[in-house]
């Protein structure tokens, strides 16, 4: 997979994408990550990249040449004559980021992720250049750059071959529509607080059930509303 983000901040990113499992994916060539300045790709002398807005208002809006030259040049530069590429903007008004989408996004072959910054891009942007809007939450962050991040880590770890455990993947949170069970490790008892006896019982049949039972219970006081309309009601 070949990941490109457009960005007016590129070594935000440094602390993540060069520590820990994406560093090991990159490393392993199963994924590529590319970042680029779009003060790079500015027509203006002093290389900017956002203008007051039309009509009036507080803030600055994100002008249209720079995106656009920006994904001009990386499709000119991978050939997509077939336009298979997905262009994503992380915004607030975009869908809610969800397992399901990471898990779909993870298939594909190119994404390029756009970071909003000030008020927002020129509507055109994301009326003529973009596939799909993305949001991690309903709150405000000062720029796209953490949600970019957000979803190449969510993105990244569901690539066949990213995680060295393929079982991992199977039993994390949401897979199932459930939260994960409660984890335990040694010491067996820390100063009273002992571990359930089934945990240590080697019995691999119980410890399943024990563990389903305890993703239902936890899911129906944390996040009751992932069991509305499933089978665990």
């Amino acid at each position: 997979m070949r990941i490109d983000i457009l960005t007016i901040f590129p070594k935000v990113f440094s602390p993540v994408l060069n520590e820990s499992i994406i560093k090991r994916a990159q490393k392993k060539g199963l994924v590529k990550i590319n970042l680029h300045n779009l003060r790079d790709y500015s027509t203006d002398k002093h290389r900017k990249v956002d203008d007051r807005p039309f009509g009036g208002g507080p803030g600055m809006v994100m002008r249209t040449e720079p995106i656009f030259r920006a994904v001009e040049a990386i499709r000119r530069r991978t050939k997509d004559e077939g336009r298979r590429t997905k262009v994503i903007l992380l915004s607030p008004q975009g869908k809610r980021l969800t397992q399901e989408i990471a898990k779909r996004l993870s298939k594909s072959k190119h994404l390029v992720l756009i970071c909003g910054h000030y008020e927002g891009v020129d509507e055109r942007v994301r009326c003529r250049l973009v596939d799909e809007e993305i949001s991690i939450g309903d709150y405000v962050l000062t720029g796209g750059e953490l949600a970019a991040m957000v979803l190449v880590d969510a993105i990244t770890r569901l690539i066949p071959g990213v995680l060295g455990d393929r079982d991992s993947l199977k039993e994390e949170s949401f897979i199932a529509g459930l939260l994960e069970y409660p984890h335990y490790t040694r010491p067996a008892n820390f100063r009273g607080l002992k571990v359930p006896d089934v945990l240590l019982s080697g019995d691999h049949k119980q410890i399943a059930l024990w563990r389903k039972k305890q993703s239902i219970k936890i899911t129906k006081i944390k996040r009751p509303e992932l069991l509305k309309g499933g089978r665990y009601e």
